[in-house]
């Protein structure tokens, strides 16, 4: 899975939020300039017939989810499940542009005043839940304040705590003012709300453990289709819902089935036993094109892997930390045979990264980041500089302690498991031992994601809106679980820079304090940035959908882009 970030969001990918999403395959903001490409190897699932009412598409996940509370949503598979059971407040046309649509909850676009600082929201009147309520401006006040507030433990806080005070206009208005610029801000409205008439008595504390989220029969929903049931670690149901207030879906009923790992999923592709797979093993794309009908979209998305070293002492046995030095987490970088990962496992589908700005994009900041090139040998160079030295065994040693860590993943991910076999075999050619360990998604992200609890982590970020801010992952102001620096990372002059980052909404302005941000965070390395990488889309034969509706890989959820126009052939 992948985290997710801002846009929101982990895939498990944690789905980082507002934030970033984990990948499975914890939101960010880097404006992607990469788009879905046309011609045969999507053709087959575009349409010139007339859609057509009912049926049941079927999609599916190596990793189960976790709530699909917003307020907790933090990671691909639970983004997915909530993407069609709760409207967004605005959402994103293709070019990533904020706008609402005939399924948003907004029915005008933002209104945003001369200074940047005050935000209009104006509602759909007809907007209501699945019980029957309406959707009124206490729900998005009530939602912004829970997001905002630490006691609730948000990892999206960064998307709201910079709102100075909410002001209800009537019913169906909400003024939204900043205490200063945040030139983001619109971003953190592509999202979903909670009911204030279900939650309003909830202790902010205990909101997590409430069965909201959690348990369809108590989780009331405002979109087209309604939760009916989850079977853990199998499936979950979606059935449209005959009150749904918007513009009405084609399709009858989605089902999301839980596969063991990514090859099962794709020998149920090929079976016909699932509709759509967002991460087929690039080993395997060729062997799926060959099977009739199936569609395959293969592009760069808003993604990027990583590894994530964690710096807080408890979480080692001796509460020593290895990384503790940037020489040391330099020599890492060094170490690692990035270009072999991507030529010899994503098959050349990967672009290198050395800072978490999308390549090609307007805050990419280039030549100016510190490149890392594979060179085991200045590698051990860096690391006797930082005081290692080899033991009997030719472990490093320092102060007495060995250099070995666990680096944890999560099950099912065939990627992840090659690209940890690569780095345990890099690093142990320079005298570091790491030991791989795969752990099932939902408990690692409840467990040892969310908290902070890790040595270091084989990650990535889905990065759910166009901007580059990334404060909310690297400052210090957002350690776990107010937020989504799981690392426990503290560089104050990146903690000023980002602030410097939002503060402007001038592009030329913000490009120049992205490029500090690069040349800073690149040199001291909380993580060691991997690749962009795409995840490859099956879709099968049943799925039709116009040209204009067709995925979009370089949106986040783009695999899903307007699904409510979709159709599948019985």
């Amino acid at each position: 899975m992948v985290k997710t970030k801002k846009w929101i969001a982990l895939l498990a990918t944690l789905t980082l939020f507002g934030a970033l999403f984990v990948g499975c395959s914890n939101t960010k903001s880097s404006e992607s300039s990469t788009k879905a490409p046309t011609g045969s190897e999507v053709d087959a699932s575009k349409s010139t017939d007339k859609p057509v009412d009912g049926g049941t598409l079927t999609f599916s996940s190596f990793s189960d989810i976790v709530s699909i509370n917003p307020i907790y949503v933090d990671n691909s598979a639970s983004s997915d499940a909530a993407r069609f059971v709760m409207a967004n407040l605005y959402d994103l046309d293709r070019k990533g542009n904020l706008v609402a649509e005939p399924w948003s909850l907004a029915a005008a676009p933002l209104e945003v005043s001369a200074d940047g600082k005050t935000y209009t929201v104006k509602l759909k009147k007809e907007a209501k839940w699945s019980d029957g309520q309406p959707v009124t401006a206490d729900d998005v006040i009530f939602t912004i304040n829970t997001f905002r507030d630490p006691k609730a433990g948000s990892p999206g806080i960064g998307q709201f705590d910079k709102v100075d005070k909410l002001d209800k206009v009537d019913d169906q208005t909400i003024k939204i003012t900043l205490k200063q610029v945040f030139a983001p801000f619109q971003y953190s409205l592509f999202n979903q709300l909670i009911p204030y008439h279900v939650l309003k008595d909830v202790k902010p504390e205990q909101l997590k453990d409430n069965p909201y989220g959690k348990d369809p029969a108590k989780t009331v929903t405002n979109g087209a289709w309604k939760w009916t049931e989850w079977k853990q670690k199998q499936y979950l149901t979606f059935d449209k819902d005959p009150n749904y207030w918007g513009q009405k879906p084609h399709i009858d009923k989605v089902v999301y089935k839980i596969y063991a790992d990514q090859n099962t999923e794709v020998s149920a592709l090929i079976k016909g036993d699932t509709d759509l797979i967002q991460a087929i093993p690039v080993t395997q794309i060729e062997a799926v094109k060959k099977k009739s009908g199936i569609s395959v979209l293969l592009a760069p998305g808003p993604l990027y892997e990583y590894v994530a070293f964690n710096f807080k002492p408890e979480n080692f046995p001796d509460k020593f930390v290895p990384f503790t030095g940037q020489k040391t987490r330099q020599a890492i970088a060094t170490a690692l045979n990035r270009q072999g990962m991507i030529d010899n496992i994503l098959k050349g589908t990967g672009t290198k990264l050395n800072a978490p700005f999308l390549p090609g994009t307007w805050a990419d900041p280039g030549s100016a980041v510190t490149e890392y090139k594979y060179d085991p040998a200045a590698a051990k160079k860096l690391l006797a500089e930082d005081g290692w030295v080899a033991g009997s065994d030719g472990i490093l040693t320092k102060d007495g302690h060995r250099f070995s860590f666990e680096l944890q993943y999560n099950a099912g991910n065939s990627r992840r498991q090659q690209v940890a076999a690569v780095i345990q075999q890099n690093l142990k050619e320079v005298g570091i031992e790491v030991t791989p360990k795969a752990i099932d998604f939902s408990s690692w992200a409840d467990n040892n994601l969310t908290p902070g609890k890790f040595p270091a982590v084989l990650l990535s970020w889905s990065l759910n809106n166009p901007d580059p801010d990334g404060e909310q992952t690297f400052s210090s102001k957002y350690f776990p679980p107010t937020g989504q620096n799981m690392g426990w990372y503290k560089n104050d002059k990146l903690d000023k820079l980002w602030v410097e980052g939002y503060s402007t909404v001038d592009q030329a302005e913000r490009k120049k304090i992205y490029e500090e941000v690069g040349k800073e965070i690149s040199t001291d390395l909380p993580y060691v940035f991997l690749y962009q990488y795409g995840q490859p889309e099956g879709l099968g034969p049943r799925v039709k959908y116009a040209e204009a509706d067709a995925p979009e890989a370089s949106l986040p959820y783009g695999y899903f882009f307007h699904i409510q126009n979709w159709w599948v052939t019985q």
